[in-house]
C-alpha cells in the first residue's frame, strides 16, 4: 500500500496571499484559474506529490482554509453526492458522525 498525501485547500477561506505556494518544499501549490467567492484567486493542490510535510498549514494566516491529510489510502472509501463519485473519508469529528468527503470537506454517510 502506497502512502499518498493530500492537501485540500478551502476555497472560499484562501485570501490568495501566496504564502503556502511560496513556501511548499516540492511545488504542489499554485493558484486556481477562477476567483472565489470573495473575489481572491485561492491556492490550489495540483494533485499529486505532496510530503505531508504540513508546512503549508503553518504558513497560511487563515484558520480552517488549509487540511494536510497523511497517508489517504488508510481511509475509509465513501460515496459522494456532493461530488458524484466514490472517494475516500475523513473520519467524523471525534469518530462521531458521518465521514468527511476529501475531495469537497463535506460530511456525508459512509457506504
Amino acid at each position: 500500500m502506497a502512502i499518498i498525501n493530500r492537501v485540500v485547500i478551502q476555497a472560499d477561506d484562501c485570501k490568495g496571499c501566496g504564502l503556502c505556494v511560496d513556501a511548499c518544499p516540492v511545488n504542489v501549490l499554485d493558484f486556481a484559474d477562477s476567483l472565489n467567492a470573495m473575489g481572491y484567486r485561492p491556492a490550489r493542490y495540483t494533485g499529486a506529490g505532496c510530503t505531508g510535510c504540513g508546512t503549508c498549514f503553518y504558513t497560511c494566516p487563515e484558520p480552517r482554509a488549509i487540511t494536510v491529510i497523511r497517508n489517504t489510502e488508510g481511509l475509509e472509501d465513501g460515496y459522494c453526492p456532493h461530488c458524484d463519485r466514490d472517494v475516500k473519508l475523513l473520519p467524523g469529528y471525534r469518530g462521531k458522525g458521518s465521514g468527511i468527503c476529501i475531495e469537497c470537506m463535506n460530511p456525508l454517510n459512509s457506504r
